[in-house]
């Protein structure tokens, strides 16, 4: 009997995104970082071509925070209490870039202005080489303050910012024009929702090339099974010529993981969960792989054991 061809042939392609940008280009990376580009399915290299696998990023916040549980703390504790310090340390361990999160400027968390935002962002810059990931407060009207000043300090160097909505996108979209840089969109679970913020964006002239959706995410266990199915009728219909949808995908997999009750919890639950040590790092790890493999091409992680894990993982899928 003979075994049919069940390859599917794609007339689409996700767009390819670069963040950082080296001494050549204007900026002062190091190095620079390029997602997308994917001519097929995730890692079926008989489908369509990979030519850049996904990459990782480690986050840094710019204050110590509250309420990190002990593995994290075992990693980070020693560097935490100054963000280009900790922008340091994830260099050290092997990140593609750092996610920087300006947690301060929330109204509840410090308050910080604008224009001390904008000095923190120029310290990571002088302490690191690596392309950053800058995301405000969450707090609309605090962050129409905060991210132009932010974009104006990083002009140049071509970072990756977060996030525009469907709500609240003018400010950043002009500030990442005014500055170059790139742009994250962020929507609910709902590849409508992903579609109407990158019209509202691309009407302002900002070009679609230059955007990376945020879709939203889950923890294993959460809600996995929905976010998966998202993810992958987003990159089907990308792959099938949706030039709304073919932007590539960052996901916040360390934040949704580390609040979760199986990586939060301690010890005192080790006989029936395992060891902490093992099993935060453990979750994370087999979030970012099932996520993987949905479509992701920038995952933002934490813990380097699942780090070092989804590595590997990405090695052998594309090998």
């Amino acid at each position: 009997m003979t075994v049919p061809d069940a390859k599917e042939k794609w007339s689409g392609q996700i767009n390819p995104v670069t963040i950082g940008a080296t001494k050549a280009e204007g900026g002062t990376r190091g190095s620079t970082v390029t997602v997308g580009g994917q001519t097929g399915i995730p890692f079926l290299s008989f489908e369509g071509e990979t030519p850049h696998t996904p990459v990782i990023a480690l986050d840094v916040l710019d204050k110590q925070p509250a309420d990190w549980p002990k593995p994290l703390e075992e990693v980070y504790g020693d560097a935490w209490s100054d963000p280009a310090g900790w922008a340091v340390k994830v260099k050290e361990l092997g990140a593609d870039l750092v996610n920087l999160r300006l947690v301060s400027t929330h109204p509840d968390e410090g308050d910080c202005s604008p224009e001390e935002a904008a000095e923190t962002v120029k310290a990571v810059l002088e302490a690191v080489d690596l392309p950053l990931i800058i995301w405000g407060c969450d707090v609309p009207d605090k962050d129409q303050k905060v991210m132009p000043k932010v974009a104006e300090a990083a002009e140049g160097e071509n970072c990756l910012l977060g996030a525009v909505t469907e709500t609240e996108y003018r400010t950043l979209t002009a500030a990442a024009q005014a500055y170059r840089h790139k742009l994250i969109a962020l929507s609910p679970c709902d590849i409508n929702k992903a579609k109407q913020v990158n019209i509202l964006v691309s009407d302002m002239g900002y070009p679609l090339e230059d955007i990376v959706i945020y879709p939203s995410t889950a923890a294993l266990g959460y809600g996995m099974e929905y976010i998966y199915s998202i993810l992958e009728r987003g990159r089907l219909a990308a792959l099938s010529g949706d030039r709304l949808m073919a932007q590539p995908v960052i996901l916040d997999v360390g934040h949704e993981v580390w609040r979760a009750k199986e990586a939060r919890s301690g010890d005192e639950v080790a006989e029936i969960w395992g060891p902490a040590g093992q099993r935060g790092p453990a979750w994370e790890a087999v979030t970012a792989t099932d996520l993987l493999q949905g479509g992701c091409d920038l995952l933002v992680m934490r813990h380097p054991k699942a780090v070092e894990v989804v590595r590997g993982t990405i090695s052998q899928l594309v090998n």
